[in-house]
């Protein structure tokens, strides 16, 4: 279910409050491997799936920085906000990796609203993010994730 915001006013009355989850979304080895290629780690425990069955995850794993670029993405499928001229990726106040996100599995976000603070031209929006891996009781990042949006 995805929390729709009507306007950038309506966005500090939820502070504090769960917004909701993302749905699924399968992580691929394809996707690994397009991301190992565009960061320049090709560590076997990702790229490569047979070696990495006898590795310590039992199979090849999503890289810990995949798992968080693709926050924003997940976001969008837990809150909308209209009103807003543009928004941008600010930054990440903290973020862990907590378990491993093995390929092929399938990940969801939920997010509560943290803050949101005034600056100019907009507000910055602080979202604490958990991704979990469908069926394990564990996150596998827990992350406080940092927008501006823009009037």
């Amino acid at each position: 279910m995805t929390t729709h915001v009507k306007s950038i006013a309506d966005l500090t009355p939820l502070i504090g409050t769960h917004l909701g989850y993302s749905d699924y979304r399968t992580v691929t080895q394809e996707e690994v491997n397009l991301f190992a290629d565009a960061t320049g780690d090709h560590q076997w425990i990702h790229v490569d799936p047979e070696r990495a069955k006898s590795g310590p995850f039992g199979g090849a794993i999503a890289h810990g920085y995949l798992t968080l670029s693709l926050i924003p993405v997940l976001l969008g499928g837990v809150m909308k906000v209209d009103g807003v001229a543009m928004g941008v990726n600010y930054g990440t106040n903290k973020v862990r990796f907590t378990s491993p996100v093995p390929v092929g599995s399938e990940i969801r976000a939920g997010a509560t609203l943290a803050s949101v603070d005034e600056v100019t031209g907009g507000v910055q929006v602080a979202l604490d993010v958990v991704v979990e891996v469908k069926g394990n009781p564990k996150p596998s990042c827990v992350a406080q994730v940092v927008f501006r949006y823009y009037r």
